[in-house]
């Protein structure tokens, strides 16, 4: 969330944001009159404080006993508002960087940069369902019986692939310092509101336990984040950077209609996810350099790509400044995304509490979250990039030491 005091001192810069992203600026006016009662209040309730312990000091049990009782109904007021405060403080979206295009939707998108020349094929390519199908390692009708709609099962050089893919990006990732972490699957409400990642309009994205009263995570950066919450680190000890294999569990709500064929697009996928900690001055280079890591990765995978600047209008309300990766799919015959790069600056710190002390000053930390490779998308990429005449994939060669062969052929 945004501090109060900045919020005071900017109206009219968080107004124009929030417009931007497609919210109503009347949120922000929500929050300054809660701010302005519950200072009011604060004031209030201290000031009989102090009259209480006065009394007390001087013996007065009379005064003493008409103090408390004013105190115990203010306390309630003030505990009341102190709550909707929150609520009210929480639905504002973050800033955005001066290099984000202000813009509607993701018809506003700028691609930054391309790398690779799509495939020209001697054939007519398919895509990645007719490969699968045929090759017998997606199947999405079983799914569909055991589990519902937009689940899958994965079989053979399928689970092969991801497995070469998840082994590939970790050899990667350990080498450049990441610490690999095997995190929960279910978060707390409290939690999931601190990270900004649950609220009343995107709860219905979520997949909530009653009985437990807990979530399933979206993503692995869900319960990643939290890890130092509470917690004041040491600037010596940034940037700490962590990866997590998990899998996400979403119920794409707002998609009726929507890549229904296949498996871009399912209640319950696979991803490894990257998330750091660093100091508010190197927060911005951190988010590069996960851009740098996902491109490196798509490269060695020889995937043509662009770089796609979010506008606001398409970009999350926690984000700073947001990054896609957008690889070609020659069965759809356009970029579609397969990556993400989300920077938060200290949006989400500052509700986990999550401190860093530079000097002799504490502040905030900044956190980045992104995707080195969501599996399922990936696998479509390489599956209709890869594709042979015959009906075989030739696997990429990166991935070949991993596989123990070149190509994915149809079984018997």
């Amino acid at each position: 969330m945004l501090d109060i005091k900045f919020i005071r001192e900017n109206i009219d810069l968080v107004k124009e944001v929030v417009n931007s992203k497609q919210l109503k600026s009347s949120i922000v006016d929500e929050a300054l009159v809660l701010d302005e009662k519950k200072r009011d209040l604060i004031g209030k309730v201290e000031e009989l404080r102090a009259l209480k312990n006065k009394y007390a000091a001087e013996k007065n049990i009379e005064k003493g006993k008409e103090t408390k009782t004013k105190l115990q109904e203010l306390e309630p007021q003030l505990s009341k508002v102190e709550e909707e405060f929150q609520i009210a403080i929480c639905k504002i979206p973050n800033l955005v960087s001066n290099d984000t295009v202000v813009g509607k939707d993701e018809s506003e998108n700028t691609v930054i940069r391309k790398w690779g020349e799509p495939r020209k094929f001697e054939f007519n390519p398919k895509d990645h369902m007719e490969l699968g199908t045929s090759l017998k390692i997606i199947n999405t009708e079983l799914g569909s019986r055991v589990s519902g709609a937009r689940f899958n099962y994965l079989m053979g050089d399928a689970v092969l692939l991801q497995n070469a893919l998840h082994q590939f990006a970790m050899e990667v990732l350990l080498k450049k310092g990441f610490i690999p972490v095997a995190p929960p699957l279910f978060i707390n409400p409290d939690v999931y509101v601190k990270m900004a990642r649950l609220s009343p309009e995107t709860e219905v994205e979520r997949y909530h336990i009653d009985r437990d009263d807990q979530y399933l995570i979206g993503s692995a950066e869900h319960t990643l984040g939290p890890m130092h919450m509470d917690e004041t680190l040491n600037e010596k000890d940034l940037p700490l950077r962590y990866f997590a294999f998990t899998p996400a569990f979403r119920r794409e709500a707002g998609s009726y209609g929507k890549d229904t064929k296949g498996i871009l697009r399912q209640h319950q996928f696979d991803k490894l996810e990257m998330e750091s900690f660093s100091t508010p001055e190197n927060g911005l280079k951190e988010q590069d350099f996960f851009v740098e890591i996902q491109e490196e990765l798509m490269q060695a995978l020889e995937i043509p790509y662009q770089v796609v600047s979010i506008c606001t209008g398409d970009m999350g309300g926690p984000d700073f400044r947001q990054m896609d990766i957008e690889s070609w799919m020659p069965g759809q015959n356009k970029y579609r995304e397969t990556h993400t790069s989300d920077y938060m600056t200290d949006y989400q710190s500052r509700r986990l509490n999550t401190k860093v002390k530079i000097g002799d000053k504490t502040e905030f930390v900044h956190m980045n979250d992104a995707t080195a490779f969501a599996m399922g998308r990936t696998i479509i990429a390489i599956l209709e990039n890869y594709q042979n005449e015959d009906g075989s994939v030739t696997i990429p060669k990166v991935l070949q030491k991993w596989m123990g062969k070149e190509k994915i052929e149809a079984r018997n």
